[in-house]
């Protein structure tokens, strides 16, 4: 058997998964995503299946250059036929928001109110026929970052007046209804080969936009989560998170979204608005860090679920040679964790 990739570029996230693979000794090789050299005549790598886990937030470590080198490569493994987790379709909509916000139009799926801009002076224009308070929202984000919420006309005026309005890495950014939560918390709903996994609540600090669940430090008893079951670095932010179960009709819409969009693993987020009683999806996250402490809060390790698809990709020996499809529609009949409500 030759290696799995892991293509990744955070040091610490995916120490959980490292210690799976490591568990069912299945062979495998870390690939720096901030470091990384591809040749585009080669026809083959010596890799069963790669594991994509880059993350749109690198540039906020420093290591902006893996950003766009990663979707070439994905591209390039595409062409050679190289089966990949989370591939160059779903990392395309990892890099916009506003490519997300226009395949849930084609779904016909509700989402927030939103403008895309390329430019900091039409913030306000966009913003004309929007309910405040409204967000600007980079394109490419990650972790919260590249949010600001924008009270009134006259904040977000006088903040492109003082040049205060930054777009993000690519230039592109949404400006975006910002909906009060009903209860304090959104719902970041995992999905595993187009099948739901597991659901959370997750009630953010006051002002804060940074929903990563990773991040989380207690539970909303006042649990305080396993620390160790997190990145090193995760700091306590006052996250708190439940685990929860959504109606049918969200699950059901979820795993439409993952399907269409190739998400092969991760969490799409939704809110309730709490002037319409109404759900709007917001966000397609293919870097999933799943809850921290699992176990306490959900009731099983995702991480096990995690390779035990990884390993059905190895097993299934996907055709190598010709342009790969996505993972997820070949998967959608893997069972999922829990069964729907």
């Amino acid at each position: 058997m030759q290696p799995i990739a892991i293509y990744h570029e955070h040091p610490d996230w995916f120490k959980p998964l490292f210690a799976e693979l490591d568990r069912r000794g299945l062979p495998y090789v870390k690939l720096d995503a901030a470091a990384h050299v591809f040749d585009p005549s080669e026809d083959d790598v010596p890799y069963s299946l790669v594991v994509n886990r880059a993350s749109p937030s690198a540039y906020l470590r420093g290591h902006r250059q893996s950003t766009f080198h990663t979707l070439h490569w994905l591209r390039h493994l595409d062409r050679i036929g190289i089966p990949v987790v989370n591939g160059s379709q779903v990392y395309s909509y990892e890099l916009s928001k506003a490519s997300q916000l226009d395949l849930l139009e084609e779904l016909g799926f509700p989402y927030p109110a939103s403008r895309a801009i390329n430019h900091p002076s039409l913030a306000a224009q966009a913003a004309k026929d929007l309910r405040y308070p409204v967000l600007v929202k980079a394109n490419i984000g990650g972790s919260g970052a590249g949010i600001v919420r924008y009270d009134s006309e006259a904040a977000l005026t006088g903040a492109i007046a003082r040049d205060e309005v930054e777009l993000g890495v690519d230039g592109v950014a949404l400006v975006q209804e910002s909906a009060p939560l009903r209860d304090g918390h959104i719902v970041r709903v995992e999905t595993l080969g187009g099948n739901y996994l597991y659901a959370i609540k997750v009630y953010p600090a006051v002002g804060s936009f940074d929903l990563c669940p990773a991040d989380a430090c207690q539970t909303t008893n006042g649990v305080e989560l396993v620390r160790g079951a997190c990145a090193i670095d995760a700091p306590k932010t006052g996250l708190r998170v439940e685990g929860f179960t959504p109606p049918k009709e969200i699950i059901e819409q979820v795993e439409a979204i993952s399907r269409r969009s190739g998400l092969d693993i991760g969490g799409i987020e939704y809110l309730v608005d709490d002037r319409d009683g109404k759900h709007y999806f917001y966000d397609i996250n293919a870097l999933s860090n799943f809850v921290a402490d699992a176990p306490n809060v959900v009731g099983f390790d995702p991480w096990v679920n995690f390779v035990d698809y990884i390993e059905k990709r190895v097993a299934r020996g996907e055709k190598r040679g010709t342009a790969s499809t996505s993972g997820t529609a070949a998967n959608s009949s893997l069972s999922s964790q829990h069964s729907l409500p």
